[in-house]
């Protein structure tokens, strides 16, 4: 079969994925809030709209950047925890990642120690207006800038390292982070382990498919 005429059923480890992705967003705890248990909740409901719709899975060219190299390891930690099921489902579609910064211009550094790669959205391999889903890899000992999603609600699931953000409290394999649209926030990962996150991004189509990435500018101080 041609690879731009795949659909979500031709490509079972895919559909798997999405299914842990589902699985994730249905177990995982809420800590008694409404409001994150709302978000899991139109997760999972996109996510299964998704799957009934049966997309186009369109081949991206496979692309590596400097933290890739980091990959092994961040994965070889993640079958140690809870998350075991999701590091397969997405060990098995590794070698077809195209990892992305999403920025014009990425800070002095960061360059070595971030990347992403998105599984389903507007610009994924799984096409859809439903929400976005994908990866972000950390290398150790990195500090990701503050930043905000216009209009969007996003979570990070750990995956496997620890994660601060705003350093309001440290993110262990199997935990969620959750940001509300606007929210400005700031990452930054543990000394001596990558850090591997999965994430979701939900709100309107329009915001889905035209979100622009850019860090928040620091004010100089005037003393």
């Amino acid at each position: 079969m041609d690879a731009a005429t795949r659909t979500l059923s031709d490509c079972p480890d895919w559909r798997y994925l999405l299914r842990e992705f589902y699985e994730m967003y249905r177990t995982g705890p809420a800590g008694g809030s409404k409001v994150i248990a709302g978000h899991q909740r139109r997760v999972r409901e996109r996510i299964g709209k998704v799957i009934t719709e049966n997309p186009a899975v369109i081949a991206r060219e496979a692309e590596d950047k400097p933290v890739t190299a980091h990959l092994r390891r961040a994965l070889d930690q993640g079958r140690r925890e809870r998350t075991e099921s999701m590091i397969r489902a997405i060990e098995a579609i590794s070698p077809e990642l195209s990892w992305l910064y999403g920025y014009e211009k990425v800070p002095r550094g960061l360059a070595k120690k971030y990347a992403f790669a998105e599984f389903a959205g507007p610009h994924g391999p799984i096409q859809t207006q439903q929400l976005i889903l994908g990866i972000v890899l950390f290398a150790p000992q990195t500090t990701y800038p503050a930043h905000a999603h216009d209009g969007l609600t996003e979570s990070y699931l750990t995956l496997s390292g620890a994660v601060s953000e705003n350093d309001e409290g440290v993110f262990a394999p199997g935990s969620m982070i959750f940001n509300p649209p606007g929210r400005k926030h700031r990452l930054t990962t543990s000394s001596n382990e990558p850090t591997l996150l999965a994430y979701a991004w939900e709100g309107p189509a329009g915001k889905l498919s035209d979100q622009k990435m850019a860090f928040t500018k620091q004010r100089r101080s005037s003393t």
